[in-house]
């Protein structure tokens, strides 16, 4: 393995440490922050790696947390909503590199829809059970570690939010 490989994995690494304390995050206004920070890391070792619809779809997620972190209206809303989800569609067909090219781009656009529900049940839910298992398979196709750590991570964090916030509690909708 070369460093230019292992630098790769760590730029993931730093977006899995990100994604896993986004969990811990109570209010959903500060997950999506830290998760736009831990996005930005994902696309770039995305990128470095040769996975562009992966890549490309982590530039959709780093915008959709901007968008539900906002104070905007707009951004906030189910309109943006449609409009990211059409973007990741559009992601597939331009980026198409064959069959697990489906993956991320279903993994995000259930993502997104689960987002802007801002129940937070919801969001870890779609995390849990869509998310997370259909990007652990892209990633042992597109050979991120990091990925891989990241979604085992993410789903260790949902449990633990569950078990911290309780079920029901997780049950309200923020915006």
């Amino acid at each position: 393995m070369s460093t230019r490989y292992l630098m790769i994995q760590a730029i993931g690494i730093l977006g899995t440490i990100l994604f896993f304390l986004s969990f811990q995050c109570k209010s959903n206004k500060n997950l999506f922050r830290v998760q736009f920070l831990s996005y930005l890391f994902y696309t770039t070792h995305l990128l470095l790696l040769g996975a562009t619809t992966g890549g490309i779809s982590y530039i959709l997620n780093t915008v959709r947390s901007f968008c539900l972190g906002s104070k905007n209206d707009f951004l906030k809303g189910k309109t943006m909503c449609s409009i990211l989800c059409i973007l990741q569609l559009m992601t597939l067909v331009l980026t198409w590199d064959r069959w697990w090219s489906i993956l991320p781009v279903a993994a995000n656009i259930a993502s997104t829809i689960g987002g802007y529900s801002y129940n937070a049940r919801k969001i870890r839910i779609v995390g849990m059970f869509i998310n997370s298992p259909l990007w652990i398979i892209y990633d042992v196709l597109v050979g991120s570690w990091a990925g891989i750590l990241d979604e085992v991570a993410s789903e260790a964090s949902m449990i633990i939010s569950i078990v911290r916030y309780g079920w029901k509690n997780l049950d309200k909708i923020e915006s």
